[in-house]
């Protein structure tokens, strides 16, 4: 079993959950993606990862305040839980520990 499932574009996303804070919601947390990584993000696949995020209970969601650009619905913002909080930082410390174990001579120019 693993401890926490966090695929890489999961990752993306919660850590950009993050640096969005209180300002985390679908459309700026896709642009924050695009911007920041260069990357093409589709709301189809935002979406899938923001329902599978919430079901794992890594993020829990809130509606906002209800806008007439989107005709009287409430955008719906996101925050990282507590057991989210401890998923990235278990993935951090995986990937780091995998970063150390890699020998130096593997990663120059010559190997």
């Amino acid at each position: 079993m693993k401890k926490y499932q966090l695929g890489e574009f999961e990752e993306i996303v919660i850590l950009t959950i993050g640096v969005l804070y209180k300002n985390a919601y679908g459309v700026a947390i896709k642009k924050e993606i695009e911007t920041r990584l260069s990357r093409n993000v589709s709301m189809g696949a935002m979406h899938s990862a923001l329902v599978r995020l919430e079901d794992k209970g890594y993020i829990k969601s809130h509606d906002g305040e209800v806008t007439e650009e989107r005709s009287g619905r409430p955008r719906k913002y996101f925050q990282i839980t507590a057991l989210g909080k401890r998923a990235m930082e278990y993935t951090k410390d995986t990937r780091n520990e995998l970063w150390r174990a890699i020998p130096k001579v593997a990663l120059t120019a010559d190997s």
